[in-house]
């Protein structure tokens, strides 16, 4: 029970900004498993985020607005973690000549036009599918989008080799095919319980979409994982679920 408790500590302290102890003896062996409960967490930064917005439809906030200032909250929660990744992906992708250029600018903290535009896209495209969810399903589905969007988070781990030798997805650990299947065992069981069967299930599907197609594209890209990309995959996920879950809820 300890080691469960440690992992979720871990887990909760990379990501989001909640001040959390840090484990004893952590290592980076540690921090892979903690991986098993990032779908955990996730939820919790979805419930977290779907309170936040009923509250502000609750005091008269119009739904748009409240998804807005939600999506906001949640950033600041997380410290737009994901986000970051995902704008350096698309920087680095779009930017780079090739796979020197890539990982180079993906490293620069700096933003740039494609990955503003990539920030843009994903921010509006979640915004209106929140918006649009009606208040009875809205926690439940922010709740299932995020847990689904860090469950396939250590599967990704392991299926590709680290595109550099240093930084996050290096230096962090690499999660056994054990870990990765209970993050993804969680996950399921998170989503079944939120949301109506098919919409689980289509939005379980959409989750590995989004995984199987960052893992296509950073292998061809750069040859392999960064940090970024596991933070891209996430928001394509979550993007992806948030739009699925309001054609078919809202």
């Amino acid at each position: 029970m300890n080691q469960w408790l440690d992992d979720l500590r871990t887990a909760t302290a990379f990501l989001t900004r909640l001040p959390m102890p840090h484990p004893d003896g952590a290592r980076p062996e540690n921090f892979a498993r903690a991986q098993r409960l990032f779908p955990v967490v996730g939820a919790l930064i979805g419930a977290a985020i779907g309170l936040f917005c009923l509250l502000l439809r609750a005091v008269g906030v119009p739904d748009l607005a409240a998804a807005a200032l939600a999506l906001g909250g949640g950033a600041l929660l997380t410290g737009a973690l994901h986000e970051d990744g995902l704008a350096d992906v698309a920087d680095g992708f779009g930017g780079g000549r090739d796979v020197a250029a890539k990982l180079e600018i993906m490293r620069d903290s700096r933003l740039g036009t494609y990955g503003a535009l990539a920030l843009l896209v994903s921010f509006a495209a979640k915004l209106a599918a929140l918006a649009a969810i009606p208040n009875g399903v809205v926690v439940q589905s922010l709740i299932a989008a995020h847990a689904l969007g860090r469950g396939v988070l250590p599967w990704l781990s392991i299926s590709l080799s680290n595109a550099r030798s240093d930084g996050l997805a290096a230096n962090a650990g690499r999660p056994d095919g054990t870990i990765a299947a209970i993050a993804v065992v969680i996950a399921l069981v998170i989503a079944f319980l939120m949301l109506p069967f098919a919409s689980a299930l289509l939005a379980a599907i959409a989750a590995g979409a989004a995984a199987l197609i960052m893992a296509l594209l950073a292998k061809r890209q750069i040859g392999g994982l960064t940090g970024d990309v596991l933070g891209g995959a996430e928001q394509v996920a979550e993007t992806a679920i948030l739009l699925l879950l309001a054609a078919r809820l809202g």
